[in-house]
């Protein structure tokens, strides 16, 4: 991207491109693990009916602390998770990125560090850059496991104010459990912030996006949050619950954090469509969640069938993911050249994660078979030009 030498934009940003996938109009679209399948009938009716009743009071501002939203989203998770959870628990945005910038916003800042694991969401450091905070990062073990030892060692040594971790990852499907979880809030209650009040210790959060996808019997973090006030849950409406286009992200946290996430927001940040269609969505949530057992063994039925493929006489490398998407390759040398092969046969992946390993997000049967019909042809057109 040029940026006109006119322009006074900050000079660390002066070589930053703008985050984003591809949006290409092609066959299958399996590259930012949206759930494929459309809005039910009946429930996109229910949205439009709502949207049409509150239309008439659209010149009025929303309700900015979206009480009514943080009820029922309380509710879902009670219901999904067996915590119980209350209104004051709960915040919500435009998507779980704006929770997350609100998030470093409010707990970051000049003289503050975010700790994580790498490889992790390439957004998180673009939320630090942008609320200047420093961005630290422990490597995880060859499996994307995390080191527990290592990572509580690092936060004793950094003092971070914010400790970020992803589960399931992205973008290699990794679990964290939460035994591992807990470990590290322990391990917090001895650890000063730097650059923060002497009483205060890290805020760990556990950006559980693609959390409706893990196996039915894992626990999700908010377990946790009864016993640890310094722990924060990120969850989405985007990915399994078929909402990516409405934008609502939402956090489960002690209300001392949702207090503090009140101080940074916009004013009236969540509009009244946004909110109207969200809690309709709530309403809805069996109609909503009706794919997501379905993507759950295509992505185990996809992890077996990549197991068994060969590139250059070795067979792929699978990340286990308890997510939506699978990371495969490991030895891909050219994946830029795969990836422009498939998406030259109607098939969008990513290209993302550490060199050589590509990602695929779960589509519609259909998409998918055409990914693995591509998926063979490219491998072998680039073997043999070799």
């Amino acid at each position: 991207m040029s940026i006109s030498q006119f322009l006074p934009l900050r000079n660390d940003l002066l070589h930053e491109e703008p985050y984003g996938a591809p949006q290409l109009d092609v066959t299958a679209c399996l590259n930012v693990n949206e759930n494929p399948y459309s809005l039910d009938e009946d429930v996109a009716k229910d949205i439009a009916q709502e949207i049409l009743a509150i239309a008439p009071t659209l010149n009025r501002y929303p309700d900015r602390d979206h009480t009514a939203l943080r009820e029922d989203l309380a509710k879902y998770l009670r219901e999904e998770s067996g915590v119980e959870v209350e209104y004051e628990n709960v915040w919500a945005a435009n998507g779980s990125n704006e929770i997350m910038l609100q998030l470093f916003q409010a707990f970051g800042g000049p003289g503050r560090i975010a700790l994580s694991a790498d490889p992790t969401y390439s957004m998180y450091p673009e939320y630090a850059r942008d609320t200047f905070t420093q961005w630290k990062t422990v490597e995880r073990n060859s499996d994307f496991s995390i080191n527990i030892e290592k990572f509580i060692a690092a936060v004793e040594e950094e003092k971070p104010s914010l400790i970020v971790l992803t589960s399931p990852n992205n973008p290699t499907g990794t679990l964290l459990d939460n035994a591992d979880i807990a470990r590290i809030l322990q391990a917090t209650q001895n650890v000063e912030v730097a650059g923060s009040i002497q009483s205060a210790h890290p805020l760990v959060v556990i950006d559980e996006a693609y959390a409706e996808f893990r196996d039915p019997q894992v626990p999700s973090a908010l377990e946790l949050l009864e016993h640890y006030p310094n722990i924060a849950i990120s969850r989405t409406m985007s990915k399994a619950f078929a909402f990516a286009g409405v934008r609502l992200g939402y956090l489960a946290a002690h209300p001392d954090v949702i207090q503090c996430m009140q101080i940074v927001r916009l004013p009236y940040h969540l509009s009244a469509l946004t909110q109207a269609a969200a809690r309709v969505a709530l309403r809805h949530t069996k109609e909503q969640l009706a794919q997501v057992a379905h993507l759950r063994q295509l992505r185990e039925d996809t992890q077996e069938w990549l197991s068994q493929q060969t590139y250059k006489g070795h067979t792929l490398h699978v990340a286990p993911s308890q997510s939506n998407f699978v990371l495969f390759g490991g030895d891909f040398d050219n994946r830029d050249r795969i990836f422009s092969l498939l998406v030259e046969r109607g098939v969008l992946i990513r290209v993302v994660g550490p060199q050589g390993w590509l990602r695929v997000c779960m589509g519609t049967d259909e998409e998918m078979a055409l990914f693995r019909k591509s998926l063979l042809e490219v491998l072998r057109i680039v073997e043999n030009e070799n």
